[in-house]
């Protein structure tokens, strides 16, 4: 049985508890969450604290209720976000779900794309690392094309930067341990535009025409030195922001 921790609300304990097992992936969309009542006696708690642990883990989006059934895994289609990735990377080593996998199409040192330039606060005619890739569901099939750049500087050090092979615990992570830099907060922008050729070629999608949507991603360092710049296109079912909200106060 789970042991109770006296400093975190019971509550969010269990809510944390379950979270852990869908975002590692042991708890497969679909699949049935324990009752109140069954929380409960495992926990050994109040079934209101038990309601209210489910209740959190709804409003993160996690699972959702069905009327006369249970409370179930939701079928994830809300877009993965890096907050996600970095919080599942340093928690078990890995940055994908279970059932999720990403396919580096190109790594490369290419001249650096104004708007890179800008993001990365490099200048002149810089040299940058191009690392593409696609991410699939097992469930969804292709859910995400995205590119990540870094300063060229880096491939010195981190040598796996130009490698089409995965990096298990993620690029962000991989260049603070060859490094020694951390990475301190992010800043995200989110925006519609139409795919381009690659892009709607990489989802699936019927052509440049189509939506997409698209969510720029740069990571800092202490010393507020961008560490990375990442592009990530969503196609149009996937959405990637949710939240649950009291409009009676």
């Amino acid at each position: 049985m789970p042991e109770i921790q006296e400093a975190v609300p019971k509550y969010l304990q269990i809510a944390n508890f379950i979270k852990d097992e869908i975002v590692r992936g042991d708890r497969k969309p679909g699949e049935e969450i324990p009752s109140e009542r069954q929380l409960a006696v495992e926990w050994n708690v109040a079934r209101p604290t038990a309601a209210k642990a489910l209740n959190a883990l709804r409003i993160q989006g996690l699972v959702e209720s069905r009327q006369g059934s249970g409370t179930y895994v939701r079928d994830p289609q809300a877009a993965t976000r890096a907050r996600e990735r970095y919080q599942r990377a340093r928690k078990f080593g890995r940055i994908y779900a279970t059932g999720d996998y990403a396919e580096i199409k190109s790594a490369e040192v290419v001249d650096a794309p104004e708007h890179v330039l800008e993001a990365l606060a490099l200048k002149g005619n810089a040299r940058v690392v191009r690392r593409h890739r696609v991410t699939f569901s097992t469930v969804h099939g292709a859910v995400e094309t995205s590119v990540s750049w870094l300063d060229a500087s880096l491939v010195e050090v981190a040598p796996l930067l130009v490698k089409t092979e995965r990096i298990k615990n993620g690029t962000v992570r991989y260049v603070e341990e060859s490094t020694g830099r951390t990475a301190a907060y992010a800043r995200d922008q989110v925006a519609a535009r139409l795919a381009t050729e690659e892009e709607a070629q990489d989802l699936g999608l019927s052509g440049p025409d189509s939506a997409v949507l698209v969510y720029r991603h740069t990571v800092y360092d202490a010393g507020d030195r961008p560490l990375e710049f990442a592009e990530a296109v969503y196609p149009p079912h996937r959405w990637t922001f949710e939240q649950e909200y009291s409009v009676s106060e």
